[in-house]
């Protein structure tokens, strides 16, 4: 690393990387590019068909925006009547969820019984797995961790280039099962290796579920209350899925367009996610709350907190980019029906942590940059609080590590990214190949002696 950076001839070929791959932006409007795959109008470009779920957050009338309450269907089921019901009976949800992004159904009592005794008995990693694979070449990144392990898979697998559905339903099930086992050794290892910490490695245990498997492996004292339980399923359910657009259910349908094996495709997944822009936003609201709590005085004062805000936007606070993170969302206007669930799942938590306080500074800053947000842009401009507003606090409540944001967000989505693979071998055997229109001006070979 030290060489690359102080060495001339290096920092050379690095000015000409950035002055040879610019695209003039004119370009684009040109040639009528969407670029990120957007109209200019902000709705997204359809490139393929999904019944797995369901994102709305506004109508379309004269081609324009009309904002709507934000609702998310899986298997055209509202995601908070699936968490109502559970709730209400006192059981987990996550693995009900799961089983109808999979199956297009919900299951009845037998089939979820006998869907969780199969996700137990491969919760556990292969033998010496988690001594070679993870201990023995621990990541300060789980993300980076869980990549890699999920590739090694492929060699543990003995027919791993199969994509009939028989074979990757059952290499499906095998990652949602060992994904929190992965992310909670990773962690441990990270832990130990690099932050000096004792090593705890605690099998997941049968009859609990995804969520407590991963409060019981990454605690050393496995203990956890029912609200936390509760919490973390809930934040697992609204994490599953989020349709086919959203940037790693788009890379995981790519990759399988081509008809690569699965380990392959949802490697390509979690790399997408491991991404800041997609699956590490409730970090940057993690580091926006820290920077309000050391610099904004008295931020439990709204007209204070208020001004503060208002110099984030206007550059002149925090990182200087301009952004509240945790408010705004690409397709959400009115409301994000996750975080709108979460929230009143935050509220409760805060109150059995006894953090009421730190809860209301989160409502302060949804409610405030709505209301500055309609005083800089008009009446009528609608802005909602997105879910990273909230998922972090709740994992700081749950005392779950800022390493295993992400990688909890990998843990929950697994589910979704392997029914859409599956739906993508079912229903559309092309491969995804856009066009990239070529900018370049013809020019002639030079031979290496006349250079």
């Amino acid at each position: 690393m030290k060489y690359f950076l102080e060495n001339d001839y290096f920092q050379g070929l690095v000015q000409k990387a950035e002055q040879n791959n610019v695209i003039d932006p004119a370009c684009y409007d040109k040639y009528q590019v969407m670029r990120g795959l957007r109209h200019k109008n902000g709705t997204g470009v359809l490139v393929g068909l999904t019944d797995i779920a369901g994102v709305h957050g506004y109508t379309m009338e004269n081609d324009k925006k009309v904002p709507a309450e934000g609702r998310l269907l899986y298997r055209g089921m509202d995601v908070g009547d699936i968490t109502g019901s559970c709730q209400m009976e006192n059981r987990r949800a996550y693995e009900e969820t799961a089983y109808l992004l999979l199956f297009g159904e919900l299951p009845n009592k037998s089939q979820l019984s006998q869907f969780n005794e199969l996700l137990d008995s491969n919760r556990q990693l292969p033998q010496n797995f988690t001594e070679n694979v993870i201990l023995k070449a621990p990541s300060t990144d789980i993300m980076n961790k869980l990549q890699r392990s999920i590739l090694v898979f492929y060699s543990y697998d003995e027919n791993p280039d199969d994509v009939s559905v028989a074979n990757v339903l059952r290499q499906s099930i095998e990652l949602i099962a060992k994904f929190p086992t992965i992310i909670s050794y990773g962690y441990q290892a990270k832990a130990h290796y690099y932050d000096n910490k004792s090593l705890y490695i605690h099998s997941p245990r049968p009859g609990i579920g995804t969520a407590e498997n991963v409060l019981h492996m990454i605690r050393k004292d496995n203990q956890y209350t029912k609200t936390e339980a509760e919490t973390l399923d809930l934040c697992m359910v609204i994490h599953a899925e989020h349709g086919g657009g959203n940037n790693s259910a788009f890379t995981n349908r790519v990759v399988s367009s081509s008809g690569t094996d699965t380990y392959s495709a949802i490697t390509a997944a979690v790399g997408s996610m491991k991404g800041p822009k997609h699956g590490g936003a409730n970090k940057r609201v993690k580091s926006m709350i820290e920077d309000i709590r050391a610099n904004c005085p008295n931020w439990k004062s709204p007209g204070i907190l208020r001004d503060y805000l208002l110099k984030i936007l206007q550059k002149e606070a925090f990182n200087g980019e301009g952004l509240i993170y945790g408010m705004g969302h690409a397709v959400y206007t009115l409301s994000d029906p996750r975080a709108v669930l979460l929230r009143g799942k935050a509220l409760e938590l805060a109150v059995e942590k006894g953090m009421e306080e730190e809860y209301s500074l989160y409502e302060n800053i949804e409610i405030l940059t709505k209301e500055i947000f309609k005083e800089l842009r008009g009446p009528d401009h609608v802005i909602c609080a997105n879910v990273d507003l909230y998922s972090g606090f709740v994992y700081e409540m749950l005392g779950i590590p800022e390493e295993l944001y992400t990688p909890l967000f990998a843990a929950a989505r697994i589910a979704g990214w392997c029914a859409h693979r599956i739906e993508q071998i079912v229903s559309d055997n092309k491969i995804i190949r856009p066009a990239y229109k070529s900018e370049c001006c013809k020019s002639t070979y030079i031979p290496l002696a006349f250079r």
